[in-house]
């Protein structure tokens, strides 16, 4: 090998170990920004998972919310349909006191109602036809006892002493002006109970409209009775 030979030797191994050197260089900077990129990759995707976990629980907690306000909710609404059924069946209760009973219920009423003592009584038709005279003799009657002086009782333990009383507690009433209360030829459509009429002034004694007034102050104590 002559001296050109060596020399173009040697310099072709020069290139070789410099291509190496630099290949070695640039795979080790190729492997560092892999791995820098690969490491900002994984925190990328941490964070991300991170945000989704949390999201996952907020969203998964919110739902929970509201499904518990939901059942609440439900909760709730059977409650009221129970207590609503309750009033229904006080209602029904009502209308099936036998005859005595429904007629003293709707004397008081109609005594407790009253402020002139001569209002007319509104009962619906079948009310008014089986039960109002009844009732209208019956409110009278404590409405003249209301005013009548008090005989003693061995008085109006006799038959005259009865009929005394009877004749004592009718002047009572006329002279106070009560205890004239009269039967409507009106009826009206209700279920239950009457109309006080006195002219322009109505005083509703129908059962849907009392047991509706007493709801708000009953609701309570039904509710109590029924769930505890």
């Amino acid at each position: 090998m002559n001296g050109i030979e060596k020399i173009t030797a040697r310099i072709e191994e020069d290139g070789r170990a410099e291509n190496e050197a630099l290949l070695a260089q640039a795979r080790a900077e190729a492997a560092d920004i892999t791995a820098k990129y690969q490491a900002q990759a994984k925190a990328a995707a941490d964070e991300v998972l991170a945000q989704g976990r949390a999201a996952a629980g907020d969203r998964g907690r919110h739902l929970d919310s509201m499904a518990q306000m939901e059942c609440r909710k439900a909760v709730l609404a059977a409650k009221q349909d129970v207590i609503e059924e309750a009033f229904q069946a006080a209602h029904k209760k009502l209308l099936e006191l036998p005859t005595e009973q429904y007629v003293a219920l709707l004397a008081g009423l109609a005594v407790k109602a009253s402020t002139t003592g001569g209002e007319k009584l509104i009962f619906s038709p079948s009310h008014r036809a089986q039960v109002g005279k009844a009732v209208v003799m019956a409110a009278n009657k404590k409405l003249a006892e209301a005013v009548s002086p008090k005989l003693p009782e061995e008085v109006t333990e006799t038959k005259a002493g009865a009929v005394l009383d009877k004749v004592v507690t009718g002047a009572s009433a006329l002279l106070s002006g009560t205890a004239m209360l009269t039967l409507a030829e009106e009826t009206r459509p209700m279920d239950g109970g009457f109309i006080l009429s006195d002219g322009a002034v109505e005083v509703n004694c129908t059962f849907d409209t009392l047991i509706r007034l007493q709801r708000g102050a009953l609701a309570g104590e039904v509710a109590k009775v029924l769930f505890d």
